[in-house]
């Protein structure tokens, strides 16, 4: 079973984005957290496939945690994904550098989610 780590401050948008992968093809877990501080702590304990991220939280941004973790040996090769309310080319532009693998513009369509992520999740799947 594949493991999406979720990284959202409202608890609102984490059920629909968790409510949503739930439905993918293959059996996902999903783990969430509430910043990308939380974050840092989930993923020394928890063997994640893909993580998928917003930009403005508190304490560590979206965009401080796509750095960390294209920048770190051991998580380097995790898909990541950011969806965000920061839709502009500037924006899009600075996640993908930072080594998103996809970037998403909320409001989204749940099957362009889907799709992404399971294509994601396939591609991980296939290099381990």
């Amino acid at each position: 079973m594949q493991r999406i780590l979720i990284v959202e401050d409202s608890a609102t948008m984490r059920s629909l984005l968790a409510s949503t992968l739930e439905e993918l093809e293959q059996p996902v877990k999903v783990i969430e957290a509430a910043n990308g501080f939380e974050a840092l702590r989930v993923l020394p304990r928890e063997q994640v496939d893909l993580v998928i991220t917003d930009i403005n939280m508190p304490e560590i941004n979206g965009l401080e945690l796509v750095s960390f973790v294209k920048g770190n040996d051991q998580y380097r090769d995790t898909p990541l994904i950011i969806v965000s309310t920061e839709g502009s080319d500037k924006d899009r532009e600075k996640g993908m550098q930072l080594g998103a693998d996809a970037y998403v513009v909320k409001p989204f369509e749940p099957e362009a989610l889907r799709e992404i992520a399971g294509e994601l999740l396939t591609r991980s799947a296939e290099a381990k």
